[in-house]
């Protein structure tokens, strides 16, 4: 174990130092916020107001604000879970190009501690990360207004986000072994990016889909965690503004924005509940830290 818990100490300490790629790490979660406040958060708002027409009188207008900033944080997590725990992966790809991953191979820690340890540090390191930017992000929420969170639900929110960060990782990790050199990683991390907003619904809520890409954008295990965030982050606030419509529309309201913004995911034309949701991350991280683990020990020889 001391040589293992060497290794990860030696990977956080590698990805850390590297200024750079910290700020590269944030850097989606920034392009998501900019864009959400220059295009999308018009949108949001418009659509919850098409919603609530004729309970104006009912709903506050800092709620709304509330409720699409809320969709805001849950996107920029989601997104961030994915680009975060790709670039912390990238000691294990540069370890690669420059054959240090070579000198470690020669050391007495088997070859599944040494890629169990890559994996361990990147999972640390990405939940810091997101975690971090979790509390800017509660932090900006509760400055707009009200957020409606007990402290119980940071927690759990503090929990999910851990949980999508192990997910994300091990995911990550089974497409970073073929990876021999730095600058194939990050031509795929452009690709990444882009992506990444979409798959997970930040841009457009993944109910606007098909049911066909419904179930291909909830294949991954980020769009199931952003639900959770969401849930998480947004039952407060509809609940509050349920309560302020007094039962007038019999709930339908809050209906109908759950279903609008997704606080469910689908797939092959069936909504799963947030426990099933979440027994799926658990489950598919744990099929791809079992995969990832059975290619490095088949791919690198010692030498």
């Amino acid at each position: 174990m001391k040589g293992f818990m060497g290794i990860v100490k030696r990977n956080l300490m590698v990805y850390f130092k590297d200024i750079q790629a910290v700020i590269f790490s944030l850097l989606t979660s920034i392009i998501v916020f900019v864009l959400y406040t220059l295009f999308l958060k018009g949108s949001f708002v418009n659509a919850i107001n098409g919603a609530m027409q004729g309970l104006e009188s009912f709903i506050e207008a800092g709620d709304v604000e509330v409720f699409a900033n809320s969709i805001l944080l849950s996107g920029i997590m989601g997104s961030a879970l994915i680009t975060v725990s790709f670039a912390t992966l990238n000691t294990f790809v540069r370890d690669k190009e420059t054959r240090i991953a070579e000198d470690v191979l020669t050391t007495p820690v088997s070859r599944a501690k040494i890629v169990t340890s890559y994996f361990v540090s990147s999972s640390i390191a990405s939940t810091l990360m997101t975690s971090f930017i979790f509390t800017v992000g509660l932090g900006i929420l509760s400055a707009s207004g009200r957020i409606y969170l007990s402290a119980a639900d940071i927690v759990k929110s503090y929990g999910v986000i851990a949980l999508g960060a192990v997910s994300a990782t091990a995911f990550l990790m089974i497409i970073m072994t073929f990876f021999k050199d730095t600058s194939a990683s990050a031509a795929f991390f452009g690709i990444l990016s882009a992506a990444a907003g979409f798959v997970i619904g930040a841009y457009i809520p993944i109910s606007e889909f098909s049911a066909s890409v419904k179930t291909i954008c909830n294949i991954f295990p980020a769009s199931h965690v952003t639900v959770m965030i969401r849930n998480t982050l947004m039952n407060g606030v509809l609940s509050h503004m349920n309560d302020s419509i007094g039962g007038v529309d019999n709930g339908e309201f809050v209906k109908a924005m759950k279903e609008v913004f997704g606080f469910r995911t689908e797939m092959m034309g069936k909504a799963l509940s947030l426990s099933a949701s979440g027994i799926y991350v658990i489950a598919i991280a744990a099929v791809c830290i079992a995969t990832f683990v059975v290619i490095y020990q088949k791919t690198y020889k010692r030498r």
